[in-house]
């Protein structure tokens, strides 16, 4: 069903992007993945095997020249893109206005609503032309509200992600463009690493799985043009959700 679909994963190397890519990539589509770090890029596409093939080209979100050589490139090897997935994200350790740094609040913004829009920016002419595509974010439950575990810079990116979001879908769904937010819970990814307080693998076990998250993309990915869900939320079931 999903054959043919050309899709760019943002932070593919790692974590969720990862996860969504390896689904993707097993669903039929061609998948090409993106992040700073090309050991990690180069890992995931060696894990991935030739059957699916997936490819790999490095990118730095934060500078529009890299991704627009992204993107470049992406058009260059598939001709076209049809969904893309904006999954790069970053946190820090220490979370509160009295102990964080302005120059982390620059570099968390830069990278995860910055990034994104960058991204967005470049995806957007050419699905305009096609009058198709998909774009999906991956926010967190943090971009729901506010919680001392994100913390002021992580969730104030991430409700900028989801205005971002709402405003870019409202202005181009007359083009059969569609965004989707996905707010994930807990997730046993790298991120957890930049916790202020270690999470211990009894806990990683009960959280989210990167292919969960993976799996709801590709459900997403499946359903026909006229229908756009524009956000979504994914938690732990034992997660309490208020």
């Amino acid at each position: 069903m999903l054959e043919g679909k050309t899709v760019l994963v943002i932070g593919g190397g790692t974590g969720i992007g990862l996860g969504i890519a390896r689904c993707l990539s097993n669903a039929g589509c061609r998948v090409a993945i993106a992040g700073r770090r090309e050991d990690k890029l180069r890992a995931a596409v060696e894990a991935c095997g030739k059957s699916p093939e997936m490819r790999w080209h490095p990118v730095d979100v934060t500078c529009r020249d890299s991704v627009r050589q992204l993107f470049d490139w992406v058009l260059q090897e598939f001709g076209q893109v049809d969904v893309l997935v904006n999954s790069a994200g970053m946190n820090i350790k220490n979370r509160s206005m009295a102990e964080m740094h302005p120059d982390q609040w620059d570099q968390i913004m830069a990278i995860n609503v910055t990034g994104a829009y960058n991204c967005m920016l470049a995806a957007l002419p050419s699905m305009r032309e096609q009058r198709d595509g998909l774009i999906i974010n991956i926010n967190s439950i943090s971009g729901l509200r506010a919680w001392a575990v994100g913390g002021v810079a992580y969730d104030a990116s991430k409700f900028a992600l989801r205005g971002l979001s709402v405003a870019a879908g409202n202005e181009d769904n007359e083009y059969g463009i569609r965004v989707t937010t996905i707010f994930p819970g807990e997730v046993d990814t790298p991120l957890l690493d930049q916790r202020p307080v270690a999470v211990s693998e009894a806990h990683k076990a009960t959280i989210l799985q990167p292919d969960d998250v993976g799996q709801l993309v590709v459900a997403l990915v499946s359903l026909p043009p006229r229908a756009h869900v524009p956000e979504v939320t994914i938690k732990p079931t034992q997660a309490v959700f208020v």
